[in-house]
């Protein structure tokens, strides 16, 4: 059977090889750092597909680099909800590994459901149905998923083309964006003055979610030193609030998970004006009192705090630099 499952749902290791997704990347260190979190998705993945269960999983992928083990995760989410919905007996894996050895990579387990979106296309017509069976304010990073991998795997028709998937509607589309911005990192090879010209060619109202994942991802996945950093910081110009809320979100998937990285820290220095563990304080304070969905989703609500607040951290950290 787990020959069979293999067979079926496995993916190549050269599906993430730059040659392969022809992204644009000039320096051989980015793609060398790009490359590696591609293999460790896969190696994730194909590291659940034998569904041997969450505590052997979880033992699996806690072998790989801490700092990595994130995108492992992802991938391992990927592949669980995958078989939640190809194998009926034993459903529920991807719950159980997330309320189990999985938890503290919360944000990442349904990052890594909306892959598995991506893939099958009973959920991609019913996004709600699907969401709806997630938690009330993560799943909403499902659709961030969804709207990597259409970037990653489709970027000519997603980036290129600007196409958005049918189904996707309303909010789901933000948050969709979120997660095309963070694929944009991957795309343009972290190459700033080239992810800046993609996003200018968006429609306005798209350009404030697609700058916000480009922070995640800068804050997240890495592959650049400060000088970079820095100038995202004065592209992103009057997107800078968006840009800073990704690093915090990545600043506390990376907190929570237990596994921090230089470049988070760098990227929410130069970004937030704050450490990262300041920067995932915001994150928890904006949590506060938090109402529930209405009109407009509570996550909305939340992600809206954390940029105001990061906002007034900024202009007092810059105002102090300029001063001093």
């Amino acid at each position: 059977m787990a020959w069979l499952t293999n067979r079926i749902l496995g993916i190549p290791d050269d599906e993430a090889l730059v040659s392969r997704r022809g992204f644009h990347v000039r320096d051989p260190d980015v793609q060398l750092r790009l490359e590696s979190i591609g293999r460790t998705f896969l190696r994730g993945y194909h590291a659940a597909l034998p569904d041997q269960g969450g505590a052997a999983l979880a033992r699996s992928l806690g072998a790989i680099d801490a700092e990595l083990q994130g995108f492992a995760f992802e991938g391992a989410a990927m592949a669980l909800t995958l078989l939640d919905h190809f194998m009926p007996v034993n459903r529920g894996r991807f719950h159980r590994f997330l309320q189990g050895p999985g938890a503290p990579h919360f944000y990442m387990l349904h990052v890594g459901a909306g892959w598995a979106m991506a893939r099958l296309p009973w959920l991609r017509w019913r996004v709600d149905s699907f969401i709806s069976t997630l938690d009330p304010l993560a799943r909403w990073l499902a659709l961030d998923g969804y709207g990597f991998h259409q970037g990653y795997f489709y970027w000519p028709d997603s980036v290129r083309r600007q196409k958005v998937p049918r189904g996707v509607a309303g909010y789901a589309r933000r948050a969709f964006d979120q997660g095309l911005g963070r694929s944009l990192w991957f795309v343009e090879g972290a190459d700033v003055p080239r992810i800046a010209a993609a996003i200018a060619t968006f429609p306005q109202t798209r350009q404030p979610d697609l700058w916000s994942g480009v922070g995640l991802a800068c804050a997240y996945a890495g592959g650049r030193d400060e000088s970079h950093v820095e100038l995202l910081r004065e592209t992103a110009g009057p997107y800078l609030a968006q840009a800073a809320l990704g690093a915090a979100f990545a600043a506390k998937a990376r907190q929570r998970a237990g596994n921090p990285a230089p470049h988070t820290e760098l990227a929410c220095g130069v970004l937030c004006g704050r450490s990262a563990e300041a920067a995932a304080a915001v994150t928890d304070d904006a949590l506060r009192d938090l109402p529930r969905d209405g009109v407009e989703p509570a996550y909305e609500i939340w992600r809206r705090r954390i940029q105001k607040q990061l906002m007034l951290i900024c202009h007092l950290t810059y105002s102090q630099q300029e001063v001093s």
